[in-house]
């Protein structure tokens, strides 16, 4: 079998499955990553090369200096396919694909994954609903979209990873303030009306344009309420029977459809409005969800996505068919918190539902699993309450994420 040469590129720590399973697939694994990840416990036994970016900024690397790193990488080797590990690196690989013109997502396929501007234009054009929302180039077109939607708004990166950098705003007056404060990076930034509701995720996997494998979770404490308030992060898998699943199957179809992924893993999320009932979309990833997700999904339908993506590639690359497993139906739940101490004491937590404690510095972090979604609302409540008045630690938000 003909060994095909990846290269992963990863600003933070994460991908282990994926390369794991690339490299028992027969291939070879290159990895890109920052300098200050050296010491992490990476799967080098999957590794054959690895390469580092000194970082800029938090997770933001010289685009030359990549380019004529890569360049002189494929002077003695032939790359067949790059990887973005991370919702930070897509556009560093879609960069290096079109400039070294390797097959994959390229820079403008790339933005409707990346551009919260470019994503909500495009899912708008598609007739897909969005929250209200503007740029913020233009002062005229500031204030009409002000004097037409009501407070509160929602000012927002157009470009970060996670619900840090985004502020909630109620007035005129604070909405000029901020985007003074922006300064040179107002253009960063857009703004949408802030939409009451619960807040879900659709995890999924697509293979020549179909969508072969459907998550569908719900938060119950949403990542932007977490990141600005502190508090315990949960979520939790819905029924795959069940009208909400349905619902959001068919409408992140429509989504994957539209922005024109061909294959890969996505990570979607959506708000059901809380006085009109309407599925939002909010925002999509070309990569596989972080906080864990990826536990919460297999524990619930024995399907890990890291490893499925790589042997989804690795088809590609083979010219093969891809087959995914049937999923099981089980019911799971994760709850991930900032606890003071640097490992959580898990006897109080034991129960037969746990399929796993998650091994991270400073945190709760565990994984439930049942047939009856009772009992995983259960669980996950006792944790919350135990985490809230025994363990917890809230730090201030930051306004730009550094891990």
């Amino acid at each position: 079998m003909e060994e095909k040469t990846i290269v992963c590129i990863s600003c933070y720590y994460k991908g282990y499955d994926f390369m794991n399973e690339m490299k028992k697939l027969g291939n070879k694994i290159i990895l890109v990553t920052s300098e200050n990840l050296k010491e992490k416990d990476w799967p080098w036994h999957a590794i054959d090369e690895v390469f580092y970016m000194p970082e800029v900024k938090p997770s933001v690397w010289n685009m030359d200096h990549l380019v004529q790193g890569f360049s002189h990488l494929m002077q003695t080797r032939k790359v067949d396919a790059v990887i973005a590990l991370d919702d930070y690196d897509v556009e560093k690989a879609a960069l290096i694909r079109e400039t070294f013109r390797i097959p994959g997502m390229g820079q403008t396929t790339h933005r409707y994954f990346r551009d919260k501007l470019a994503m909500r234009q495009k899912a708008k054009d598609s007739g897909i609903s969005v929250p209200e929302f503007t740029a913020v180039f233009n002062n005229d077109e500031v204030n009409e979209f002000t004097d037409n939607v009501p407070a509160p708004w929602v000012l927002k990166p157009r470009s970060e990873a996670s619900a840090s950098g985004i502020k909630k705003l109620t007035s005129k007056e604070q909405l000029w303030e901020a985007l003074d404060t922006l300064g040179e990076e107002r253009h960063m930034f857009l703004l949408e009306s802030f939409k009451p509701g619960d807040v879900y995720h659709v995890d999924s996997l697509t293979f020549n344009k179909d969508i072969v494998f459907t998550s569908a979770s719900k938060y119950l404490a949403p990542p932007m309420q977490v990141s600005h308030e502190g508090g315990v992060f949960r979520s939790k898998t819905l029924g795959r029977y069940s009208d909400e699943f349905k619902s959001l199957e068919q409408v992140n179809a429509k989504v994957i459809s539209s922005f024109g992924l061909m294959n890969g893993a996505t990570h979607t999320e959506f708000i059901r409005g809380k006085d009109d009932g309407k599925w939002y979309f909010l925002e999509t990833s070309s990569r596989v969800g972080g906080a864990h997700i990826p536990d919460l999904v297999e524990a619930s339908s024995n399907i890990n996505i890291w490893r499925e993506w790589a042997k989804i590639e690795d088809a590609l690359l083979r010219g093969k068919n891809y087959e995914v497993s049937k999923p099981t139906g089980y019911y799971s739940g994760l709850i991930v918190a900032l606890i003071k101490d640097k490992e959580p004491d898990y006897n109080e937590f034991k129960c037969e539902e746990v399929v796993k404690f998650l091994p991270i510095d400073y945190h709760v972090g565990i994984v439930y699993k049942s047939n009856d979604s009772a009992i995983v609302q259960e669980r996950l409540d006792y944790a919350a309450e135990k985490i809230h008045s025994e363990l917890l630690n809230i730090l201030p938000p930051k306004d730009r994420p550094t891990s």
